[in-house]
């Protein structure tokens, strides 16, 4: 298996512990270091909230400072699948170090994706054993869901935002996956930005935020 071992972070702006954790996903070809970038619009109303964007554990061949979740050279529904599947642990063993790290439960964790990220989060985020606090694809789509009706899966709170422009993944694939994960009982926000291509807006950073501000407000506190 393929280890996460860089990327970047931002530490809570409270300068305390971290008591939320948001992981960041990049897309194909882009790296922790963009992602992050995310990260000082959130802090303000997640002040706790410790932001970690790795690099994807594969070098991407598309560009130099690039990486990659895995090799995506289509939209194939069973390249997707079997692609999804097979960057899944990296992501999983990472999770877990770093719930571990701070003392921390899927309960104080977000998943945040973009385009290739936003495959990876709903992947991982609907197979944990245990759901996450909620979870923010922009501009990607949803793999496959095919082998979670046939079983139990976690079903932490989604919100996928997407622009009508996106010459990259159509947002035609918001729709999609909307209704399929409605199918499966998952509750989800949407967000269209009309214009806008294969990018996240100021529009749809504020939603993300606040929808994950408002996850985090609302889950449980118990510790198991």
């Amino acid at each position: 298996m393929s280890k996460i071992v860089n990327g970047a972070s931002l530490q809570p702006r409270s300068g305390g512990a971290p008591k939320r954790i948001v992981l960041l996903l990049h897309g194909y070809g882009s790296s922790g270091a963009d992602m992050i970038s995310l990260a000082p619009h959130w802090q303000e109303e997640l002040p706790d909230t410790l932001f970690l964007a790795p690099h994807a554990p594969q070098r991407c061949g598309m560009t130099a400072e690039g990486y990659q979740w895995w090799g995506l050279s289509g939209f194939a529904p069973q390249a997707l699948a079997a692609g999804a599947a097979s960057a899944a642990p990296a992501i999983n063993a990472f999770i877990d170090r770093k719930l571990e790290q701070y003392g921390l439960t899927e309960a104080d964790l977000a998943l945040v994706g973009f385009s290739q990220g936003t495959m990876m989060a709903l992947h991982v985020g609907l197979r944990r054993a245990r759901p996450v606090a909620a979870m923010v694809g922009y501009s990607g789509m949803l793999t496959s869901t095919a082998e979670l009706a046939r079983s139990e899966f976690s079903k932490p709170p989604v919100m996928l935002a997407h622009g009508t422009a996106d010459s990259v993944v159509p947002v035609a694939a918001l729709h999609e996956a909307e209704s399929q994960l409605k199918r499966l009982g998952v509750k989800v926000k949407t967000h269209v930005s009309h214009g806008l291509g294969h990018s996240v807006d100021p529009v749809g950073l504020r939603l993300g935020r606040d929808f994950v501000a408002e996850a985090f407000k609302e889950g449980p506190r118990v510790r198991p």
